[in-house]
């Protein structure tokens, strides 16, 4: 394991966003290895990643040597103990703290005392995972932003209990991905989400108020603010319960009445409709 440089990942989860950082570590260079509950799942997650870096070989933005390259570094595997080699784990499971606390509990029984456990949440208190650890100044947050590959900011959640060598570490890693990492507080939201959702929540209330329709309150922020893409567009694409899953969160830590969930938000989720990956959320979806 190398002492400064991270040039082993495991990354635990093969859903989108710990795929996602699979792809996004192994293109880097890395070596990955990705682990889920079944290696089915893994196997499966691979396959979406090659898909992702044959697409973009065709399209001419990498070569087919990088595509090839990268899917050697991965590593597909059920098994914790695959994780003896790594220089850090990254925890990319759901917004569950029983069950990343069950994770870190796995990944430190299975590598050595010097191994970085990090956690993906965007919500959660790394602090309480940290301390659920007996190697709490090795524990850290890396809020990456879907698709991992793409997006460019990377939050680093620094706790107290974070040493200053872990977060250095950690620092130098997320460049080498070629990303832009803002260190935080570990404060329920960090940056983004604790700006992004009120607004979001805001335009829900917006258009369950009447005020506009959802193709105008999207128009109006995408040509009024510059934004790329609009509140509701966003919520849909995010998908509308993990919105209102961040939401609930957000407002049980902070107690303010700006993070209270929107009843059409709640109204939506409780039909069915949760934005993209059903095809209809406040607009609707081609389905693939």
């Amino acid at each position: 394991m190398s002492e400064l440089n991270i040039t082993t990942v495991g990354v635990v989860g093969a859903g989108t966003m710990g795929s996602g950082i699979a792809e996004l570590a192994a293109s880097a260079g890395k070596n990955v290895i990705l682990l889920d509950i079944e290696k089915s799942i893994v196997q499966a997650a691979v396959v979406r990643i090659e898909k992702n870096l044959r697409r973009l070989s065709r399209r001419g933005k990498i070569e087919k040597e990088q595509v090839d390259r990268a899917l050697s570094s991965i590593y597909p595997t059920e098994e914790y103990g695959d994780f003896r080699s790594v220089d850090i784990v990254i925890e990319a499971a759901s917004e569950d703290m029983e069950l990343k606390k069950a994770i870190f509990s796995r990944v430190e029984e299975n590598t050595p005392e010097g191994v970085i456990i990090a956690t993906n949440t965007s919500t959660l208190s790394v602090t309480e995972l940290a301390m659920s650890t007996s190697r709490s100044e090795r524990v850290i947050g890396i809020h990456f932003f879907n698709p991992a590959p793409i997006m460019k900011l990377v939050e680093v959640i620094n706790t107290a209990k974070t040493s200053p060598a872990t977060l250095e570490r950690v620092m130098e890693f997320a460049k080498s991905l070629d990303k832009y990492p803002v260190v935080t507080k570990d404060r329920t939201g960090f940056v983004v989400n604790r700006i992004l959702l009120p607004m979001i929540n805001e335009a829900v209330f917006v258009l369950d108020e009447g005020v506009a329709t959802a193709a105008e309150i999207d128009n109006a922020m995408k040509l009024g603010a510059n934004h790329p893409i609009g509140p509701l567009a966003l919520a849909d694409l995010l998908g509308l319960d993990i919105t209102l899953s961040v939401l609930e969160v957000l407002y049980a830590e902070y107690g303010d009445p700006k993070f209270r969930p929107a009843p059409l938000l709640r109204e939506v989720v409780r039909s069915g409709n949760l934005g993209r990956k059903t095809g209809k959320g406040f607009f609707e979806y081609a389905r693939s």
